[in-house]
């Protein structure tokens, strides 16, 4: 079990965030992909499951923390805090949907999983980012910088605010990009201030996953 501290210093490491999202990888293909995230040399891992049945969520997990752990590399659940105490995750994502009027979900959330595991916060401007951090968020997922169709209906913000927050929040703060980012637009996203990214359907649909992680992340550091 690894300590809060060694889980945010894997975190603040690390450059490209994996997620292994069911709407493009089968659950019987999920380990695999995942295996080849890591063989690659990726560091954090998140399974993202959305409109699945609750215990399938929880067998699949279950089976992701055994694999990342035996990579040295942390798990994140999306959604489920209280999943991901229960299989023993790294620490949880949660989404803007979740606030409560009585009090900010990240509240709410850190009430349940207790004080080691991390929380990850998407955001999607700048006011949001600020308030992840004032809030506590380990990290924050900060887009979508294009339209995606991981996040359909979603308007795209566009690059203007990446280089903003990351100076409001601080050079070490994880902020990690996301939404369209790909080996085409990698680099305009680069040069508009970021250092970390998440990719998802242009990693999780290529024909060599591996290969494309490696490249990826050569870039990247």
């Amino acid at each position: 079990m690894k300590t809060r501290q060694e889980r945010l210093t894997i975190l603040q490491n690390c450059r490209l965030y994996g997620i292994i999202d069911l709407g493009y990888v089968s659950q019987s293909d999920a380990l695999s992909v995942a295996e080849e995230l890591l063989n690659a040399g990726m560091s954090v891992l998140q399974l993202r499951a959305k409109n699945i049945a609750l215990d399938i969520v929880e067998d699949l997990a279950i089976q992701l923390v055994e694999l990342v752990a035996s990579y040295s590399a942390i798990f994140i659940l999306n959604d489920y805090p209280e999943l991901a105490v229960k299989v023993g995750a790294d620490g949880v994502h949660v989404g803007q949907e979740l606030q409560d009027a009585s009090a900010t979900n990240l509240d709410v959330v850190r009430a349940n999983i207790g004080k080691d595991l991390i929380i990850g916060h998407s955001t999607h401007s700048y006011q949001q980012a600020i308030k992840a951090k004032q809030d506590r968020a380990d990290y924050i997922g900060f887009g979508p910088l294009f339209a995606t169709q991981t996040k359909p209906g979603r308007a795209a913000i566009g690059l203007n605010e990446i280089e903003q927050v990351r100076a409001e929040l601080g050079l070490e703060y994880p902020v990690f990009c996301i939404g369209g980012v790909n080996g085409k637009t990698l680099s305009s996203v680069l040069d508009s201030g970021a250092n970390r990214v998440v990719i998802v359907s242009d990693l999780l649909l290529s024909k060599d996953i591996a290969s494309k992680a490696k490249s990826l992340l050569e870039k990247l550091s």
